[in-house]
């Protein structure tokens, strides 16, 4: 890289520290660290989701995806996305949010100690946290793959630099300084994304009318929607997972309703968010789809969209596309330290330690900024052994999707009045049989197949929690309360304060 190149990235990290450090005037406790205090915009907010839901993997597996097939990866990979929170405006936004108003409260996970018993809670905890190491650990080790590309840094050094600085301004500012944070990403990755395509159009030679003609010069099957692997059942089983991942199951997810000030507000970020997966992914992804006829030797198409830049960009717009790169794995990244976080300091250690809960704000403060210090200190670690797991996209695509329906189906199906009978026996029977299921396909009988994988934790995992509660249904009260009052009439409602009753307190460990 040119030294406008390294100017424009030093930049770049030089102001994410400057916001995780104005960031940090706005944290008074923990609720202003996992939830922004409810005071988050829902433009801010639905712009942080989209951010945090996907990261570098974009330039790296899934660019690989688009030169090696086509459009397919946008089918089956981000329209799901957009299709899943659609959805999920309607049906679970608004109800995280008045998780948040009418139980204070800052963890995705603490209304499940009083919804279904505090064994479920742990249950999901413990393996969602773990979950969380090796899905970050794979975005970090994305990122390495362009470092190592555009400068040559060994791959444990670029995870190392990334990580740190991840570390320092997410640590500071907590949630509010992710949410800014992806906002000055979201506009530095934008101009960074559309500098490429222009780049590209004008490669193709027809200019803003490539767009069209492209489609005659890809390999045969690029410009079909489902090809190779990815068939019609792996897309079915991908929007039933992205509906549950990108409405909670991804906790740091559902913490961006909860940061809204009121159920309207969080129906619309999630509108806004969906509208983006739509349009954005597109974008970022016509480059390395045109590259199958601008470079058609590539052997390693996980570098192509650097390789790409480094050979079209001139100086200073390479160090700003690197930048865009980081943009989305440090958005993810940070938000996700943020969410387990905080549900190891709200859930995991007031289960373990009798009067957690009760600590002064200043202690459970530094607890919470310890934590997320550890999270990612060891998502690092395992970043650094990433192809011992699989590589990149087998971690996200085989352990990640396969494994969020069993924790999240629990979780999410709670919040509903159509499952308010399904108890404690329903949600541990459908984690433990799809963790199961999970593990029997993929370690037992070795299966291949990304299909079979992703397919049968889920459908296991959901019709064990639907047929339990059916057979063996757990009528309870304060699951009924707490249904009934996430489920009240949308509209713009104050916040809880501390003067108004509160039915139950969700999440109490004791």
């Amino acid at each position: 890289m040119a030294p406008l190149d390294w100017a424009a990235l030093g930049g770049y990290f030089l102001v994410m520290l400057l916001i995780g450090l104005w960031s940090h005037k706005r944290v008074g406790d923990v609720s202003d660290y996992f939830t922004g205090g409810g005071r988050m915009p829902w433009w801010l907010s639905g712009i942080s989701h989209h951010m945090s839901g996907y990261s570098a993997a974009v330039f790296v597996a899934y660019a690989a995806i688009a030169y090696s097939y086509g459009i397919t990866v946008y089918v089956w990979a981000f329209l799901p996305l957009a299709l899943g929170t659609g959805v999920g405006a309607w049906l679970f936004a608004p109800r995280w949010n008045r998780l948040r108003q009418r139980y204070a409260v800052a963890s995705p996970l603490e209304y499940l100690a009083q919804r279904y018993n505090v064994p479920t809670q742990q249950a999901l905890a413990w393996s969602g946290a773990l979950l969380k190491v090796f899905d970050v650990a794979a975005k970090w080790a994305s990122v390495a793959v362009l470092l190592n590309v555009f400068t040559g840094m060994s791959m444990t050094a670029g995870i190392l630099i990334t990580g740190v600085v991840t570390l320092l301004y997410c640590t500071v500012g907590g949630l509010w300084a992710d949410a800014l944070t992806d906002f000055g990403q979201f506009v530095i990755q934008g101009f960074a994304a559309l500098a490429m395509v222009w780049v590209v159009l004008d490669r193709l030679g027809d200019g803003v009318s490539g767009l069209g003609t492209i489609w005659h010069r890809l390999p045969e099957g690029h410009g079909h929607p489902l090809v190779g692997p990815y068939t019609a059942t792996f897309l079915g089983a991908y929007v039933v997972v992205k509906l549950f991942e990108y409405n909670g199951g991804m906790w740091n997810l559902a913490q961006r309703y909860m940061a809204t000030d009121t159920p309207k507000a969080a129906r619309r970020s999630a509108g806004l968010s969906a509208v983006l997966y739509v349009v954005w992914p597109a974008v970022l992804l016509f480059p390395p789809l045109a590259a199958a006829v601008l470079l058609p030797d590539i052997t390693d198409p996980q570098k192509v969209y650097a390789l790409m830049a480094e050979s079209y960009l001139p100086a200073g717009l390479v160090g700003l596309t690197l930048a865009g790169m980081f943009s989305h794995t440090m958005a993810m990244a940070s938000s996700d330290a943020n969410a387990v976080s905080a549900v190891v300091t709200r859930d995991i250690i007031p289960a373990l330690v009798r009067g957690a809960r009760n600590l002064p704000p200043a202690t459970g403060l530094l607890i919470a900024r310890v934590c997320t210090v550890v999270f990612i200190t060891i998502s690092m670690v395992v970043a650094i052994e990433a192809d011992h797991f699989g590589g990149v996209l087998g971690i996200i695509v085989g352990l990640v999707a396969a494994v969020m329906g069993p924790i999240s189906i629990p979780m999410l199906l709670g919040l509903l009045p159509l499952f308010r009978r399904c108890g404690p026996r329903a949600a541990l029977s459908s984690w433990a049989l799809g963790l199961t299921g999970y593990v029997l396909v993929k370690f037992v009988l070795d299966s291949t197949d990304q299909t079979v994988v992703i397919v049968t934790p889920l459908v296991t995992s959901l019709v064990v929690y639907v047929v339990v509660g059916l057979i063996a249904p757990e009528p309870d009260a304060t699951a009924d309360a707490i249904v009934a009052a996430v489920s009240g009439p949308d509209g713009d409602e104050e916040p809880a304060t501390a003067a108004q009753p509160q039915p139950v307190v969700p999440g109490s460990a004791g």
